[in-house]
């Protein structure tokens, strides 16, 4: 059900009290025998609320020592790269992990004059830095992501600048949880007065390097000679100034349409659910953008950690993440000089049309589990051009085939369809309606339905002989997954497959939900027939 204020710019009495909201930072201490107010790492690391006691001063202090004794175990004794978005929470809990990083002598570099970092920039300075040391580089990106205004997030990327796997995170919260139990006995901290004249501590300037390096693997030069009108919508978050050292260094005209900065997020429209959420996935969140796609040849936007793209173009609007991801895949691989054998890596609850395109491209299509982590170790070793999400996240390969990020990079997706719409004099949505008429039209939906904790457990640990009908929206079931095809992972959950259609459930790591995704290549009648027989199927096997 679309809320009344989707797409309309958020009210002030909807607005976060920020003041309250830091207060609760300090003040609200967690009662870990609550399950919402544990240390959990999801699939983009820890997150939650100072509001809910979900992520407050001692959640982040226990956190970073955990970190501290990981990194110590593991022979990590290079520098901490330390990033930032714009949420409220963010800057006082860098404050909280600096206090523990120096008390326990990690060298760490921040953003100077106080800048913000964006994801994909601290994972391109992570890989880069270990190019030439003696020591293994790591960082922490302090985000939520696309979340709501109130929240707060915190992420670890390893050495190979990728998202940390789930046995380093599950390491990092065990330990942090008996450290909250123990009531901080074991955290080491210096008083935040010192932070700043710490010999362990140094500002550096994180974007110059990244945007000098663009052209490794956009062609900034047809984009500028193009003389695209090109806008872009930072939404608020850590990327403006990667925006305005793109135009500084490439003498690219982009048309920044909000500069502003603001923790309240007030210039948002709202989300489909009335919130204030920062998903440039979201035709509701975007709707200021696409007002303006006749204004441009291309326009695009990106979460406050800009690890997601959003697309906009004159021909569709909003693209559709699922309809771009495939559009790039044909691109790079039709325009890029990279060796044979490469894999295209996609998650299984993206897009089908992604299965089409990559099979006309006559290429290796590499499916696994939700979560970016999947990607890391191919993209760090050239094995994968290309890794994806439905979430719009993504990252590839340098123009010479060697690694750039490790972690989405929602600021080469935004620059390559410039690249796509220089070079081809079209834009996307015009290349991905081409892809309908070749290979039939996508009809692609994601739902969620209430599950209990209990329930969800069991939907994670569901096999394939739990499900015992033969017939999906009147097509026979040609395939049941519990495991990803690509690496055998485990999904968490199932897929189900048919000739014209198939469905994904997993559970929600933070929520009392379990989520549903489903494609159909026939119609829309088709998909809702799959959306609810998939929820009765579910229903029945865990509630069994």
């Amino acid at each position: 059900m679309i809320h009344k204020l989707a797409g309309k710019k958020a009210p002030i009495e909807i607005l976060e009290d920020i003041e309250v909201l830091l207060k609760a930072y300090y003040t609200n201490k967690p009662n870990i025998q609550e399950q919402t107010q544990k240390v959990s790492f999801g699939t983009s690391g820890h997150r939650g609320s100072s509001l809910k006691t979900s992520f407050n001063e001692n959640h982040i202090l226990a956190i970073t020592q955990a970190l501290c004794e990981y990194r110590k175990n593991a022979g990590i004794t290079g520098v901490m790269h330390i990033g930032i978005d714009t949420h409220a929470l963010s800057t006082p809990a860098q404050i909280s992990a600096l206090q523990v990083f120096l008390a326990n002598e990690v060298r760490c570099k921040i953003a100077q004059k106080s800048e913000y970092t964006p994801t994909p920039v601290i994972s391109f300075t992570i890989l880069e830095s270990n190019k030439n040391s003696n020591f293994l580089n790591d960082g922490i990106v302090i985000t939520p992501s696309h979340n709501p205004p109130g929240d707060g997030g915190f992420k670890y990327n390893t050495p190979n600048g990728g998202p940390a796997d789930s046995d380093i995170t599950s390491f990092i919260e065990n330990r942090a949880n008996e450290i909250l139990l123990n009531n901080l006995l074991d955290v080491k901290r210096i008083n935040k007065n010192e932070i700043f004249t710490s010999n362990f501590l140094e500002a550096y300037d994180f974007i110059t390097p990244y945007v000098k390096a663009l052209d490794s693997i956009i062609d900034m030069n047809s984009i500028k000679e193009a003389n695209l009108k090109i806008g872009v919508d930072p939404l608020g978050g850590s990327g403006l100034e990667v925006y305005k050292k793109i135009t500084e260094i490439y003498g690219i005209k982009l048309d920044i349409v909000n500069e502003k900065i603001d923790p309240t997020f007030s210039f948002m429209s709202c989300d489909h659910d009335g919130k204030i959420r920062m998903d440039c996935s979201s035709k509701y969140a975007m709707a200021s953008l696409i007002k303006l796609s006749n204004k441009y040849d291309i326009a695009f936007a990106n979460d406050p950690d800009f690890d997601r793209h959003g697309i906009v173009t004159k021909s569709v609007g909003l693209m559709n993440p699922n309809h771009y991801l495939s559009v790039v895949i044909w691109y790079l691989f039709s325009n890029r000089d990279w060796k044979n054998g490469l894999g295209i890596g996609k998650t299984l609850v993206s897009s089908s049309m992604i299965d089409k395109v990559v099979n006309s491209l006559e290429k290796k299509l590499y499916e696994v589990p939700v979560g970016f982590k999947w990607f890391v170790d191919g993209l760090f070793k050239g094995t994968l051009a290309f890794g994806g999400e439905e979430s719009a996240g993504a990252s590839f390969l340098r123009k010479n085939g060697s690694v750039w990020s490790t972690d989405k990079d929602g600021i080469i997706l935004n620059l390559l369809a410039a690249e796509i719409t220089s070079k081809l004099k079209k834009d996307p949505g015009e290349i991905y309606q081409e892809f309908e008429e070749k290979f039939g039209k996508s009809y692609y939906r994601r739902v969620d339905a209430p599950a209990s904790f209990e329930q969800k457990t069991k939907l994670k640990n569901l096999s394939i002989e739990d499900i015992t009908s033969k017939t999906l929206a009147n097509e026979e079931i040609e395939n049941i997954y519990t495991n990803a095809s690509g690496n055998n992972a485990s999904i968490g959950g199932l897929k189900v497959t048919t000739k014209n259609g198939w469905f994904a459930a997993r559970p929600s790591g933070t929520e009392d939900i379990y989520k549903i995704y489903a494609e159909s290549f026939i119609n829309e009648e088709h998909l809702d027939l799959l959306i609810k027989e998939a929820q009765d199927l579910v229903s029945k096997s865990i509630k069994k």
